[in-house]
């Protein structure tokens, strides 16, 4: 009897094994499909801007290679804006899950403050209001402090955007640190590991496979807002895009130029999240 019931159970197991391999199969077709129809949609809505918006293409392929030099700024803004936002991300994680009233208490009020402003009014406050705060301060008696806030655009949006990032990603931090079973850590603590050594050893290693995708999200995300940097004059993309498009009266061709340039960076990092996340999640996932 129980030799009848393991003989019927062994063709259950290809079966599954190909259901699943289909369904795999299934959404590699669906997303090249979507693929497909993205680019199809766009060359569509380049046809029809040649036709019915009358599109000068001619001054937007010369004004092309200008445009592209502003990736360069776009990039160092981003970069070394989400580097800062990681690394605030951490420290207001571990304050919002401390003991500590005082340390939790200044990583809940930096995340609720940030996340309750808006971005842009941020980014005004370090590149005009901060030299005010100077003025106040060499009021006080404090000299030489008005020049040293005085920040120059690139580093001004860079804090902007990397204080800002840090505290949405702050609650994505603490949330995968969070998804760690609680074994692990009576595990570690069972091994003679301190707190410190819990965290850096066993905790964040595991989390990082549950913060990886969406911190490459906010990338993402934040190569778009990198744009509000051209508010302070910094040559980027957009700044570029508007300064070309109003000289010469062609804004619409300059800004559906830039918005195509975004478009194709976002896409390039979406398929290096992809390859990320594969990466990590190697042993977890079937692909």
């Amino acid at each position: 009897m129980g030799v009848d019931r393991e003989e019927a159970l062994v063709p259950e197991i290809p079966e599954e094994a190909e259901r699943v391999l289909a369904q795999i199969e299934g959404e590699k077709r669906r997303y090249r499909r979507n693929l497909i129809i993205s680019f199809g949609v766009l060359i569509s809505m380049m046809a029809a801007g040649l036709v019915i918006l009358r599109l000068d293409f001619s001054f937007m392929i010369k004004w092309l290679p200008f445009i592209l030099t502003g990736i360069g700024y776009t990039f160092l803004v981003s970069f070394l804006a989400i580097t800062l936002a990681c690394v605030l991300a951490v420290i207001g994680a571990l304050g919002r899950l401390s003991a500590n009233p005082v340390l939790n208490s200044i990583a809940t009020s930096y995340v609720s403050l940030i996340r309750g402003t808006p971005l842009l009014v941020q980014v005004y406050m370090w590149y005009l209001a901060l030299p005010q705060i100077g003025r106040a301060l060499e009021d006080l008696g404090i000299e030489g402090i008005q020049a040293f806030l005085t920040l120059p655009a690139i580093p001004a949006g860079i804090l902007a955007l990397g204080v800002c990032y840090g505290a949405y990603m702050t609650e994505t931090v603490r949330a995968g640190i969070q998804s760690i079973k609680l074994g692990q850590t009576e595990a570690a603590k069972a091994l003679g590991m301190t707190k410190m050594q819990t965290m850096k050893r066993v905790i964040f290693p595991q989390a990082l496979r549950v913060i990886i995708p969406p911190v490459s999200n906010e990338f993402i995300a934040m190569i778009k807002d990198s744009s509000l940097v051209s508010l302070m004059g910094v040559w980027e993309l957009s700044y570029r895009a508007v300064k070309i498009g109003r000289r010469h009266f062609q804004s619409l061709e300059m800004l559906i130029m830039v918005a195509c340039i975004y478009w194709v960076l976002c896409v390039i990092l979406q398929f290096v999240q992809e390859r990320i996340e594969k990466h990590m999640a190697r042993g977890d996932r079937r692909v």
